[in-house]
């Protein structure tokens, strides 16, 4: 496979979502764990009950050192936090399926290099739009041929009648950036006050407050359902926002598999996950051996509660270059991420949520080859469903890994916050910003599900997905194949099956 460096998925400088794991204590500065000597140490764990929450869980957990941070009785789940090094072993297991140590999720913004590409200055085609420089949305609706057949609603006296939703769990949204505001209905914010580890004293709990402090969350909005000098994939489908990100990136499991049951719940007809991570099934800190069961646990269930509620989900492959296929290679990765933490895994590593049973998982296209992925895309046969475009570096960079020969304009542009600074991509903030990733792949899909959904709104998941795959261009090898899975998506052939 070519172009294959995993060492420059991070030089990139794209914002890429990532797992990060790490023990909460009482104290954090910035993004980074720090423990302070004179107060206990606060860890936060995930428990998975075999059946519904028992009537007395919460005295059981209270016995046991802990306090309940969030109750998802849907998944007969909680979150607990304790600083009782022996919380797990004094836990009740009777009725208790798994529990472990809870992972956290972080939202990378790479830092540019000193030798980055230059910067776009973005100059409006003569109707005032960035179309010309769409180059993945003019691809997936074969020149916007598809938004005639199918754009996600209808326009009415009164607004835009959307005939489907999609759920966005992510870093929140612009809701008033004018590309996106006609299409948003909406959303719930998971963060709490003070942030996950009480570190973002900005973080004031409004649980509909749903603002994008990172931009990762606009960005995926815009190609969904972008309608203005940018368009999305359906550019009148609606979307809401479920916020689980806070201000210095962090998402732990819980809230994001809670935002998947309030996602389903509010009726949502497709979710749009942006995100991943590894979980191990065993792995070693000081001696004393840990495992990611629960967390595993609850990412089926709330996927199966998503799609039982007829949601289709989509989520984004990874962007570490893995071959998921190659297990040695996953366990290998994780050892040489979290050695100077003094973890070891040496258990099967699992990918969520992408790999979790009933998820669309996408890896990434660019705009130059049909025969090779963006760069630090994973993939791996079983692993990926399809690919949609997500945008590199373009060629040049792709033969020389030469940092100035970049050129950003091979990467997704697409909304970005109007009340942040410019991305590193863009000489100024005009209200958009070119970014890759399979967090720039995965909204792709989604909108062409959501589109589907529009068109066909009796239509299962299983029914989404088979219709997605079937008319998917076959990139890559002939058949189903480890890079594009069934092929790159495609909302043209989805809609009209040519």
């Amino acid at each position: 496979m070519k172009n294959k460096k995993r060492g420059m998925a991070m030089v990139a400088s794209s914002v890429l979502a990532v797992s990060l794991f790490s023990f909460s204590t009482s104290i954090h500065t910035s993004a980074k764990t720090q423990t302070v000597s004179s107060q206990a140490v606060s860890k936060n764990y995930l428990i998975a009950y075999k059946q519904s929450l028992p009537k007395d869980y919460q005295t059981e957990i209270k016995n046991a050192g802990g306090v309940v941070v969030k109750a998802i009785p849907e998944l007969g789940a909680v979150e607990v936090r304790s600083t009782n090094p022996d919380f797990l072993t004094k836990l009740n297991t009777t009725s208790i399926a798994a529990a472990n140590i809870e992972k956290s999720f972080k939202l990378e913004n790479g830092n540019p290099e000193g030798a980055d590409g230059k910067p776009v200055a973005l100059t409006p085609d003569s109707n005032g739009t960035y179309w010309s420089s769409q180059w993945d949305i003019r691809h997936l609706t074969n020149e916007g041929k598809s938004y005639a057949v199918e754009s996600g609603g209808t326009k009415t006296t009164s607004g835009v009648k959307h005939k489907a939703v999609v759920g966005i769990i992510d870093s929140g949204i612009d809701a008033d950036h004018p590309d996106l505001k006609a299409n948003f209905i909406g959303g719930t914010n998971f963060v709490p006050k003070g942030g996950y580890y009480r570190d973002v004293p900005e973080e004031m709990g409004n649980p509909k407050d749903v603002t994008d402090t990172n931009g990762h969350g606009t960005h995926v909005a815009g190609s969904i359902a972008g309608n203005g000098k940018v368009k999305g994939v359906g550019p009148d489908l609606g979307i809401r926002a479920y916020r689980i990100f806070d201000a210095n990136g962090s998402a732990p499991t819980a809230p994001i598999v809670d935002a998947i049951v309030q996602a389903a719940n509010d009726g949502v007809d497709v979710i749009n996950m942006s995100i991943g991570g590894f979980d191990s099934l065993k792995y070693y800190y000081g001696g004393t051996r840990y495992s990611d069961i629960a967390d595993v646990l609850l990412w089926k269930r709330a996927v199966q509660y998503a799609v039982n509620k007829n949601v289709t989900v989509v989520a984004s492959a990874g962007n570490e270059s893995l071959n998921y296929a190659d297990k040695k290679s996953l366990t290998d990765y994780m050892n040489a991420s979290y050695a100077d933490l003094g973890i070891r895994f040496s258990g099967v590593t699992i990918e969520v949520p992408g790999s979790t049973p009933g998820v669309i998982n996408v890896s990434s296209s660019n705009k130059w080859s049909s025969n090779n992925l963006a760069f630090y895309s994973n993939y791996g046969n079983g692993f990926i469903d399809v690919a949609a475009p997500g945008g590199d570096n373009g060629p040049v960079y792709a033969s020389t890994l030469d940092l100035n020969q970049r050129d950003f304009t091979y990467r997704a542009l697409s909304t970005w916050p109007r009340y942040l600074d410019a991305y590193f991509t863009m000489q100024k903030n005009q209200g958009y910003a070119y970014l890759h990733g399979t967090s720039m792949a995965a909204p792709k899909v989604a909108g062409i599900a959501g589109v589907i959904k529009a068109a066909h709104p009796n239509y299962t998941p299983s029914q989404v997905e088979a219709l997605i795959e079937k008319t998917a261009l076959d990139y890559g090898k002939p058949g189903h194949d480890e890079l594009y899975g069934s092929g790159e998506a495609n909302a043209f052939t989805a809609l009209t099956g040519k």
